[in-house]
């Protein structure tokens, strides 16, 4: 259980920017020469930072977000959802003559398919990361590793030096459009990582293999913390400090939208871990924010709170 008298964490979150046009119905796979109608259409702050963001300021952390937006409408738009949603964007720039980045989402109950347009999404850089954040920051997470040019080549010493300094850190990877996967790259950074959050899919595609457990036990790299995978309808399973695995199961809701769903269980993973939950309790709130946010439109349509968390646990006690 988290106790409100737990200190509020300075979380940075250090990311990509992009909007996310979301067509929904049980139908939305387009035919070529052919019309459909759909049931929803909604334009709605996307990005896996960005959700990640949003939800860790609806549970109670102190938000700073780092990144860069094209000086357009599409830009302005992302920076005032955040803003709308608690999350401090000081730190946001916007570039002029750059378009910012945009996702349409094919979203059924069940799954969704993706088209992104990049723009402003790899044009992040460690020039837009002052020291001065930094020295406040309990933790810093980033979303994306795949999209972020920019940043990909300098996550590790940033990583380093934050560890050094006591701040812990996360990440999560995101689909490799490139299908290269960067094993080696990934691997140099778990080492200085508290918190890895791959999906089932990216985990065994970075590290090839039948099953998460297999990977999770015999073929992971050092990780200086713990690496928590998202399952989707089998929950979530953690690799703990010890080295030992365990698993929890999801808690069962009907979805109107998967968009974020991932996103929010990594912000339940970082706030329950910066409150010092572990082990099931660690995984059970963090499954608890992904389920809950399957229950509005969009990634941030219905954000988790400690409140809706552990009033949707004890409805599943």
């Amino acid at each position: 259980m988290i106790e409100s008298k737990a200190a509020t964490p300075v979380v940075v979150v250090a990311g990509e920017l992009n909007v996310d046009i979301i067509v929904s119905s049980e139908d939305v796979i387009p035919e070529w020469n052919r019309e459909k109608m759909v049931d929803g259409f909604e334009v709605v702050l996307g990005s896996s930072s960005a959700i990640t963001a949003c939800a860790l300021a609806s549970l109670g952390a102190d938000v700073r977000f780092v990144s860069v937006v094209g000086d357009d409408d599409f830009g302005k738009f992302c920076t005032s959802e955040l803003e709308r949603m608690g999350v401090n964007t000081e730190h946001v720039a916007a570039l002029p003559g750059i378009k910012t980045g945009v996702t349409l989402s094919f979203s059924t109950p069940a799954d969704r398919g993706l088209l992104t347009y990049a723009g402003s999404i790899p044009l992040l850089t460690p020039d837009y990361i002052p020291e001065s954040l930094l020295r406040k920051a309990t933790h810093l997470h980033f979303g994306s590793y795949y999209l972020q040019d920019g940043m990909r080549p300098h996550w590790l010493e940033l990583f380093k030096r934050l560890r050094s300094d006591g701040v812990s850190t996360s990440f999560d990877t995101g689909w490799d459009v490139g299908n290269q996967w960067d094993r080696e790259g990934i691997s140099a950074l778990l080492e200085e990582t508290d918190l890895f959050i791959p999906s089932e899919d990216e985990l065994l595609h970075i590290f090839p293999a039948d099953r998460v457990v297999s990977v999770l036990e015999t073929m992971l790299p050092p990780v200086a913390g713990m690496a928590a995978v998202k399952q989707g309808s089998r929950g979530a399973s953690l690799r703990q400090h010890d080295g030992s695995t365990i698993s929890a199961e999801p808690y069962v809701v009907t979805p109107v939208d998967t968009t974020g769903a991932g996103d929010c269980f990594n912000a339940g993973i970082i706030y329950g871990y910066l409150q010092g939950l572990g082990g099931v309790e660690l995984l059970q709130f963090a499954n608890a924010c992904g389920a809950l946010s399957t229950l509005g439109i969009g990634g941030t349509g219905n954000l988790p709170t400690t409140e809706t968390v552990f009033r949707l646990q004890a409805g599943h006690a």
